[in-house]
């Protein structure tokens, strides 16, 4: 899109989620009460895998306690800015603050997905290789994995902001969205964004992809391997095991896949989509994980009678 205007903007308006004026206060106190459910279901799952001496060591409730710091913080960079656009407060974000919110954005986002395929490489390493499981996934590799996921995902987030803001924005400066996005943030630049566009759907498609194959691949063995227990029992606690991961998973590719590899999308239904993968997600996961993952309740259900105990004997 070529521009005329050569005046470099400072700020963007953020236009936020369209809705009714008389529903601003209920959306304001929905929108609180998620975020604040969210921090402490997210902050309650951390503390039990690090109270607990059953789950902090092994790797795959690690990788759990790490998507609960993803959760939390991916949380914090986009809901506090959907609520404040329900107050009178102005909607601007300075230019500096868009490009490090679609970085943070990026980055937490991309880490998340490159954890999501860890924690299928664990569950297949755990179920088919159950006699290696403890040299072939230890604590050592398990932080190095991690660290590796991080890093990957902080130079993803840095590519996308770069390229999406290596282009001039010379007005108007409102972003028909909730937060700074690139679909949404690529409308507004004074210059033609196909090449973005492109590199857009490749890049994110490619780390998509390759991250759901590989998880789709771990999966495939898990379900031969499951089918070959004789015991029902055992079948089932295997299913256990795995069923919460493949949930989150589900509730996590299938709206990115919607928002991302729609090149030059203006669907009325991406803010809505959006917001389930951005808000609802990170309040999911805590619940999915504490309602179908046995050995979690199990720690919750001994961290309860712990207090109940030390609160007896005062």
């Amino acid at each position: 899109m070529d521009r005329t205007n050569n005046t470099m903007v400072t700020d963007f308006i953020l236009l936020g989620l369209s809705h009714p004026p008389n529903l601003r206060i209920l959306l304001f106190l929905v929108f609180f009460i998620i975020y604040i459910l969210t921090q402490l279901g997210n902050l309650l799952i951390l503390l039990t895998v690090w109270v607990d001496p059953k789950l902090h060591a092994r790797p795959m409730y690690i990788l759990l306690g790490v998507l609960s710091c993803l959760d939390m913080w991916l949380s914090s960079v986009i809901v506090p800015r959907i609520i404040l656009n329900f107050t009178p407060a102005s909607k601007a974000i300075p230019f500096g603050g868009c490009v490090a919110q679609l970085y943070a954005f990026h980055f937490l986002g991309s880490t998340q997905c490159f954890l999501y395929t860890l924690m299928a490489y664990d569950r297949y390493l755990a179920i088919c290789q159950p006699l290696r499981y403890p040299v072939l996934m230890n604590g050592r590799l398990c932080t190095i994995l991690v660290a590796g996921a991080w890093v990957a995902g902080s130079i993803h987030g840095s590519i996308q902001a770069t390229l999406t803001f290596r282009l001039p924005y010379c007005g108007p400066n409102k972003v028909d969205y909730f937060f700074c996005d690139i679909p949404a943030v690529l409308r507004l630049a004074c210059a033609d964004t196909k090449v973005n566009e492109l590199v857009t759907f490749v890049d994110i498609g490619v780390v998509a992809a390759s991250c759901f194959m590989l998880i789709l691949l771990s999966y495939a063995n898990i379900v031969h391997a499951i089918l070959q227990i004789r015991t029902a029992d055992g079948r089932r606690r295997a299913f256990s095991t795995c069923g919460s991961h493949l949930t989150v998973v589900t509730v996590y590719y299938v709206p990115c896949i919607f928002i991302y590899l729609r090149a030059g999308s203006k669907s009325p239904l991406d803010g809505a989509v959006a917001v389930f993968y951005t808000v609802v997600t990170p309040l999911l996961n805590p619940l999915i994980y504490t309602l179908r993952n046995q050995d979690v309740k199990s720690a919750l259900k001994r961290m309860a009678a712990g207090r109940g105990a030390a609160n007896a004997n005062k």
